[in-house]
Order: C-alpha cells, then structure tokens, then sequence
C-alpha cells in the first residue's frame, strides 16, 4: 500500500505552490507507506525528479521535496513490495527520454514479461520495481501512435494486476494522467486547480468536493477540467459522481472510521487479494520450499499474534504435508536453539520484521548454521535481511497496535508456503494442491462478505460482553491458533481477562471455572470430524451454565447448540484463520469501544516490540 498524489494549477490560484500541497498531502498520506517517497515536476521539455530513502520529513531536510517548481507536480510515499527501499527505487519513475514520470499504487503482475520485452526494445531500467515498466510502455507506445493519451491507454490495457496510477509529460504539461483498479484514488475539484489522491486527507485541506474513481476509469485532469473513459472507451459524465464531503481532517485519516483498528479490520478483503496476488508468481515461495524440503529438521518461530500463524502454520504442515515442524515462541528460543544444525531450517514471522526476540532467535539458530526464511510485512527490514530467503505478506502498514490484517495475511503466506510444501513433496496432488490455492485467492472476497454480514452481530454481542469478567475460547486442531488469536484480541484492547486452549483439555482443570453465563467461544472449523470432537466439548459447557458463541459455518450441524452464531459462508477448513478471525477481531473491537476504550492505544502496549 502506498500513498500518491497530484496537483495541477493555473498560475495564483492555490494557497500553496502545487509542490508545497503535495507535500503536505503526502505527510498525510504518509500513514500508507513510509519507507521512501519522492516528487516530480514538469520543467521545460523534461521532469524533475527527488526522491529518496526515508521518511518524508527527513527527505524535507535532505533535499528539499516541498521546493520543487512548476504548476503540474507529483507525490508518492512508498511501501516497498517489488525492490528494497532505496533511494533508486523510489518513486516516481521515468522513461529512458526524461519526458515521462510515473507514480503507482499497487502490483504489476506481469512486470517480468513486460520488462523483459522492453529490454530488447533498448530500454534501460534504473530500478527493481514493478512499476517503472510503466513509463517506459508509455514511451514504447507513443512512438508508434503519436497520441500521449492513446499510449496510455494502450499501456494501462497491457498491465494486470491492481493500479491506481498518476502519469505527467512534458509532451503535455497541461494533464495529469490517471487509470485505477483496485487501489483507491479520488480526484478533488477545485477553482483553477484540480488533485488526485489516494485518500481524502491528502486533499481536505484545498477541496471537500471530491470524485471517487471507479474501477476501469482512466483519463486526465487539467487545472479547469476533467476528463474520464472506461475501459471500453465510454465517456463518463462524471460530474454525477461528485460528493461533499463532510469529515474533519482527522476523521479523513482514518477514512471516516471511528479508529484505525476498525479500518484495518475491513482493509482485510483488499490485503489479503494483494497479497495472494504478490505471492502468487514470487520466486521466493520456491526458493523457501526447497529449503524446507532440504531440511532435516523445521522450526518456526515469532511472537505474539504472529506466533498464532505460525502454529497454524506447524499444524497445517503435519496435516498437508506429512511433516513435522517445531513452533516455539521466540523469546524462548534458549530452549531450542542448540538441538539446531547446519542441515536445519528457521521460519521466522514477523509483522514488523524487528521484533528483538525473533531477531535474536533467528541470530542463535544462525550462529548454529540453520538457514532462515523470513515471513514479513516490511520490505528489507532487519529479519528479511538476515535471512536466506524473504516471502512478503502485502498488508500495508497497520497502525492499531493490535494486529489484525497482518494476521490473515500471515496465515494466507504461510498456508501458500505449506501447499506448496505439500505439493513438491508428494502430499498433495497437483490438482488438490490447485485447489487449495484456489479457495486461498477467493479470500479476499469471502473475508468481505463476513464483515459486512457479521459486524451489526458482533456490535449487539459486545454490548452483554462488555459486563463479563472472564472468557474461553475454545477449539481443536487447526481452529486452536485462530482461538488464541481471539482470546488475546480480547485481553489487550478491553481487558477481559480470556483464555484459550484446547477444547478437549476442558476436562483437566478449567472447566472448573465455568459457572452460569459464563462466555465460551467456539472457533469450529468446517470438518465433520472437528464438529463431532467438539459436540461433546460444546455440551459439557452448557450442562455448566456457559453461554456458547460459536464461529462456524453456517451450514454446521451445531448450530442448534449455539446461544449466538457467527455465520461463515461455507468454504474449505484450509481458509479457517482467514475466515474465523473477523468476527472475533469485531467482537474484541466493539467490546472494548462500549467500555469507554481507545483501541488502538491498549495500555502497557506498543506496535513494535524492538526490546527483550
């Protein structure tokens, strides 16, 4: 996820330079990506480019990105998913002429064969990235049609994968051209000037009458007019789609939502598809698979929430593929590390991919000759760098400090990882494998669907929930992971004391506890085997009293033991941290909205844990 925009003025008619609007826009922007930015300006018959390694302010400091000249400017803030972040990899991106810079939101999936063929054209690339295939296209195609907009029609038709793009030239100094799919971009109308964003902060401050551009439109805006297509051609009367809006500028930050946990539990649909998408041609994935294959023995470790994937990943490995793989909790790697050798494997998840107990774990397991691969959200951070092989969840940043689409995009990652496992080993046939990683790509999709049906049932439970001291969450198998995610969701943002473990272990001490309403949350993966396992467990808490939530299927034959049913659409077991997490993160969320907290500053807690 990155953040861009653009500006394009008639002389006097903004408070600021367009080079002073973009960047304040994309220090509010800056909350999508921050680990380089960049802007471009059109001067003469070329464009200017400054951009760097860094956070925006710094870049301020260094080379001075709010005093670039000229009426038609660009702005990007980047998170890195193609290329580390470096200074040559920022945005925006050029042609080999210099009349073309381009900035992009999103993944071009097929950059490798569009760069490819490019190459033989003659085109130079300075970059790693996917999206400086882009100018170049541009720059390919007008050659032959002598019409700039043509070309980029015919380079946005070229292109798959998901794209909000802003293109300048000085051929036409006049536009900024634009194309989306997928990423989300907008346009603000103002008086002699126009902007292009990805979000409404960037432009609050200038305009509240906004366009948001659908999916398939593309076109180009001047500082007095717009001008909109669909991907057939058509013209769009878009004066129809305009809108005020009627946000504070804090409010736009968190796009209209109450915090930034309840924002990144629905950008959930939209990372899981980037990150299906990202993994689904990644080389790394291959490279990580045979060095597990090669392994005599796999370990896999992390903290916190990214512990919770990387259990589901150990148990999905046995079931998969026959194999067994050693989860332990990173800051107890003293435990584990001297039974590791040269022939060995370190999985190591991290969000962040700084977490100081993984990262010593991972130091140890080294300085033993294990290899590493590492499952993060940060391109180049410090685990990705000290590891052998690097395979990238694509979430976005994620402010709230209780995790929550890093979660789904981890369990998404490292299911890919274990099928492929499966697969290259002879676990799995090569269409049961397909298949598999079919439900995985259609993720995004149901994940949608589970909010927007579950959230007004999650919102009415929290209200009796937030008068609760203590609860369970309950599972067997691969729903125990899942179960411990809820229950910590439940411990660090409304403070209510949860447990989770094992359901068949109910009979070895806990159920002790259990008295009349006391809550029990049933995470049920959709197996038959798993339902009738956890029956006996469902009924040996009501016979106590317990208050049964379940999250099942809705086509469970449980259902009629259930007080209050989290409805799942039904889909294969292998989606059940992807599916069965939601409902609990809004359950958590709303639980502890009613009792008066913030969410997303949980106390005693930080996003990134970088201490022992």
């Amino acid at each position: 996820m990155c953040g861009i925009i653009g500006v394009i003025a008639l002389p006097g008619k903004t408070p600021y330079s367009p080079g002073v609007m973009v960047y304040r826009g994309l220090l509010r922007l800056e909350y999508r990506g921050y680990d380089s930015a960049g802007v471009a300006s059109i001067v003469g018959e070329h464009v200017r480019v400054l951009k760097g390694k860094g956070r925006i302010i710094d870049l301020e400091r260094r080379i001075g990105l709010s005093s670039i000249e000229g009426l038609t400017v660009i702005g990007h803030t980047r998170w890195a998913t193609h290329g580390t972040p470096s200074d040559r990899n920022a945005h925006p991106h050029i042609d080999c002429s210099g009349r073309i810079a381009v900035i992009h939101n999103g993944i071009i999936q097929n950059f490798r064969e569009l760069k490819k063929i490019l190459v033989e054209k003659g085109h130079v690339f300075r970059s790693d990235t996917d999206t400086e295939v882009f100018p170049h296209l541009v720059e390919e195609l007008y050659r032959d049609t002598n019409n700039l907009f043509e070309a980029f029609r015919k380079a946005v038709e070229m292109i798959d994968g998901s794209y909000a793009l802003i293109m300048i030239s000085s051929i036409e100094p006049d536009k900024i051209f634009f194309a989306k799919k997928d990423s989300p971009l907008i346009i603000g109308l103002g008086i002699g000037f126009n902007i292009l964003a990805s979000d409404i902060p960037a432009i609050l401050e200038y305009t509240r009458r906004i366009i948001t551009v659908r999916d398939g439109w593309l076109g180009y805006v001047t500082p007095t007019s717009i001008h909109i297509e669909d991907i057939r051609g058509g013209v769009v009367d878009w004066r129809r789609y305009i809108r005020v809006v009627e946000w504070s500028l804090e409010d736009a930050t968190r796009g209209g939502y109450a915090h930034f946990m309840l924002k990144e539990i629905h950008e959930q649909p939209r990372a899981l598809k980037d990150t299906y998408y990202g993994i689904l041609h990644d080389v790394a994935v291959g490279e990580a698979v045979k060095l597990m294959h090669d392994a005599d023995k796999i370990y896999v470790t992390a903290a916190g929430t990214s512990f919770h994937a990387s259990y589901y990943f150990s148990l999905l490995m046995s079931i998969l593929g026959k194999r067994l793989v050693i989860p332990f909790i990173a800051s107890e790697y003293e435990s584990y590390y001297l039974t590791a050798s040269d022939k060995d494997l370190l999985v190591v998840v991290s969000q962040s991919g700084e977490t100081m107990d993984a990262l010593k774990a991972l130091r140890a397991f080294r300085n033993r000759g294990a290899g590493v691969v590492a499952v993060s959200n940060v391109v180049d951070s410090a685990i990705p760098r000290e590891s052998n092989i690097a395979v990238y969840t694509r979430a976005g940043p994620e402010i709230g400090v209780a995790a929550t689409k890093t979660f789904t995009t981890q369990t998404l990652v490292l299911s890919w990882l274990a099928i492929a496992y499966a697969e290259a080993s002879g676990s799995l046939s090569k269409s049961e494998a397909d298949m598999l990683r079919g439900w995985l790509g259609r993720s995004g999709e149901v994940v949608g669907k589970i909010i927007a049906r579950l959230e007004p049932v999650a919102k009415r439970l929290a209200e009796w929930f937030r008068s609760v001291g203590n609860a369970y969450y309950l599972s067997r198998s691969i729903g125990v992971p899942v179960a411990m995610e809820g229950a910590l969701k439940l411990k660090e943002i409304a403070y209510i004391h949860a447990e989770a473990y094992p359901a068949g272990e109910s009979k070895h001490g806990p159920i002790a506890l259990v008295e009349e309403g006391f809550p029990v949350i049933f995470t049920i993966p959709n197996r038959e085997d798993l339902e009738k396992l956890l029956l006996g467990n469902i009924q040996e808490m009501k016979a106590r009293g317990a208050v049964i939530i379940g999250v099942a299927s809705e086509n469970t034959g449980l259902s009629d033991q259930l007080d209050y049913h989290f409805r799942i659409p039904d889909t294969h077991w292998i989606l059940t941290p992807i599916t069965h997490t939601p409902p609990q993160q809004l359950l958590a969320y709303y639980t502890a909205v009613s009792k008066g907290y913030d969410p997303d500053k949980p106390r005693n807690l930080a996003k990134t844990v970088t201490v022992e």
